[in-house]
């Protein structure tokens, strides 16, 4: 036996590993019971400025990908945006919200609308931080 490095993640190789990681993971955990959970911002009914992404799996909701347009920055939508991500995950049952976001990226505003860092991760290239913060869905 032998091990092989690459630099290339689009190798057929890389499905392989993702099935059968998959396949080990759905045998001792109930991921049929994770739920996608989507919230677009649309102007005239049609075009999106905005989205939240994420999922739900018993009482912890994941936001993995906020997003809001230039045009529509600075304006409260990315507030309005995760409020409304929330309020749905409370709906699901969900009593905690997590997230991940680089230092470059959204940590105050995650922070001004009441998440909490639990974890840094250092080492990054330029000093760049990524921050796990979460939310207890139950303090409102």
């Amino acid at each position: 036996m032998h091990l092989t490095v690459h630099d290339d993640d689009g190798l057929p190789e890389v499905s392989l590993v993702e099935a059968g990681l998959d396949a080990t993971n759905a045998a001792v955990a109930a991921l049929c019971n994770v739920r996608p959970l989507v919230v677009f911002a649309r102007v005239q009914a049609e075009a999106v400025v905005g989205g939240a992404l994420g999922r739900t799996w018993g009482e912890c909701c994941e936001l993995r990908q906020l997003w809001v347009a230039d045009s529509h920055r600075r304006c409260g939508l990315g507030t309005r945006l995760v409020r409304e991500f929330e309020r749905t995950a409370r709906r699901r049952g969900c009593r905690l919200l997590y997230l991940e976001t680089f230092s470059f990226q959204a940590k105050p505003f995650y922070a001004k609308i009441g998440y909490q860092v639990a974890a840094e991760i250092k080492g990054f290239e330029d000093g760049i931080i990524k921050y796990l913060m979460i939310r207890d869905l139950q303090s409102e």
